[in-house]
């Protein structure tokens, strides 16, 4: 890799790698320390293609998630199966993976524009903006950039665009789907809005246990099935139908903590 090649964004690899090495390195006790990431389905990313692949996950804080699905896609890469353990594999890193971001959150503050070099394609929200509800047209630019982004690597996205639960899926993503046709990995979370702030940089609680499920490729058909069709199909993926705030009383939240601390004893035992 020569020292000033750049990807199809102008960002020099070589600078973006020693980025995400750094930050690799820092965060790494996050989900393995002061809290632990339980992860599942991570063999997937192993056979995956190198380019074409869009992931798509559940959201609840700005940085924290992106962040661990980095740790755990380049792990992945080097044949660690739904574990993180032995951060070496961050020194050579994936440079082709992207996510998507809004354009406001990544120009708050010099932490922010730095993150943004390791892989953000800033887009700006057509629904909010600076905590108030707008309405504006969508921007060719940044669909085109999600577009460039699936043809140079892989890319996440949170496509209820918040980090509340619940919320709906935003139809730009199905239109992306249908535009460009990559593989779609559904990606689920939990446990993140426990152990982080809102921005996902301060650890809130200790002794959390997180979880990541990367699932199987969604089958679509991109050019019969519709952008509603594509979206209740997301929203069953990352778990995040109404449907499910039904089947999630207060017993079943409660027998979940009970797991979880379970398995927080269990991953101490390790």
């Amino acid at each position: 890799m020569g020292l000033f090649k750049k990807n199809p964004f102008g960002h020099i690899l070589f600078l973006k790698k020693w980025l995400i090495r750094i930050f690799g390195l820092l965060t790494h006790r996050r989900y393995r320390g002061f809290n632990e990431l339980s992860i599942e389905g991570s063999e997937i990313i192993k056979e995956l293609p190198p380019t074409g692949v869009l992931f798509v996950s559940n959201h609840q804080t700005y940085f924290a998630d992106v962040v661990a699905m980095f740790h755990v896609f380049n792990a992945s890469l080097t044949h660690r199966v739904d574990s993180i353990k032995n951060v070496g594999y961050i020194w050579h890193p994936k440079l082709n993976i992207y996510y998507v971001a809004a354009r406001e959150t990544m120009r708050a503050g010099l932490l922010a524009r730095i993150m943004s070099y390791a892989g953000a394609i800033t887009v700006e929200r057509t629904w909010r903006e600076k905590g108030k509800s707008v309405k504006r047209d969508v921007n060719p630019q940044d669909t085109e950039n999600i577009g460039k982004a699936l043809k140079d690597g892989w890319v996440i996205t949170f496509p209820q665009g918040t980090t509340k639960p619940w919320k709906p899926i935003r139809k730009g993503t199905a239109h992306i789907i249908k535009q460009y046709k990559p593989i779609v990995i559904p990606v689920v979370i939990d446990g993140f809005r426990r152990s982080f702030d809102k921005k996902g940089l301060w650890i809130k609680k200790k002794g959390i246990l997180q979880s990541m499920v990367i699932k199987q490729p969604l089958e679509i058909d991109y050019e019969k099935d519709t952008v509603e069709q594509i979206v209740e199909q997301l929203e069953y993926a990352i778990e995040q139908h109404p449907s499910f705030l039904r089947v999630i009383p207060e017993e079943a939240l409660q027998m979940e903590e009970e797991l979880n601390e379970k398995r927080r004893w269990s991953y101490r035992e390790e």
